[in-house]
């Protein structure tokens, strides 16, 4: 495991718990909106960046009466072939354990839940599963007149969408505990596409529009310049999005 990352405590990562986040480093996406692009850029001969599994358990065994679970998130855990023999000695801990994907391994999420090594998967969806859309951000240009797929244009790599619709079918059908999420952003999402998200996953359980905050630190500088939608916004494509999952709910 490249571990690149503890937060010792959170009150908002794992629902209604309280938990430490662990952060994977390596991603197959490359989001030019992501927050955390160090972990995602990681370079190989990089080893001041990487905490040792040891210091990850003898944390957590300090923690047992202050924490009930842990978020694993990245990058993208699921790339790392040693995840699950690491969530196992997690659980063995007694510890909760939630996941963040981007759906991309659904290989991975299936022997994950058929072990039973996690509680809560929550699940980004980046975009409609549409072939092509065309684009306008008003503060930087983006070439107006291109047309791409909208999951390619999101995480700026080649998308196999069947592994994505896979994985929202396993995440649906496991019997756990999980949400979708879509970070929605001025010049990529419309209400339109966020409509077409809820039917595409439908009839899931949760789904969460998170507004797109702009930060220090992003792979693409140019999106701190994005200014985020008003909140009146994004709870009208909530209320219209909740014609096809009952729980929408916005995080601000």
């Amino acid at each position: 495991m490249l571990i690149g990352g503890l937060q010792k405590t959170s009150l908002i990562d794992y629902p209604d718990k309280v938990c430490a986040i662990i952060f994977t480093h390596g991603c197959n996406f490359k989001c030019k909106f992501c927050y955390n692009p160090e972990l995602v850029l990681l370079r190989n001969n990089n080893q001041q960046l990487i905490i040792k599994e040891e210091e990850i358990f003898e944390f957590l065994k300090k923690r047992k009466k202050l924490i009930e679970g842990v978020c694993v998130t990245g990058g993208e855990p699921t790339l790392h072939k040693d995840l699950p023999k690491f969530l196992a000695q997690i659980k063995k801990m007694g510890f909760l354990i939630k996941l963040d994907t981007n759906g991309t391994n659904p290989k991975m999420l299936e022997k994950l839940i058929k072990e039973k090594l996690v509680d809560y998967i929550a699940m980004d969806i980046k975009a409609p599963f549409e072939l092509n859309f065309q684009f306008s951000i008003s503060n930087f240009k983006l070439n107006s007149k291109s047309q791409i797929s909208k999951y390619k244009k999101m995480s700026d790599v080649k998308i196999n969408l069947k592994n994505i619709k896979k994985s929202i079918e396993i995440i649906k059908n496991s019997g756990i505990d999980y949400e979708f999420r879509t970070t929605v952003i001025p010049g990529f999402h419309k209400e339109e596409d966020i409509l077409q998200i809820a039917k595409e996953i439908f009839p899931a359980k949760k789904y969460f529009l998170q507004q797109f905050v702009p930060s220090k630190k992003m792979i693409d500088e140019k999106y701190k310049k994005i200014k985020p939608y008003p909140k009146e916004v994004l709870e009208k494509m909530r209320d219209k999005a909740r014609k096809y999952v009952e729980n929408v709910e916005c995080r601000m």
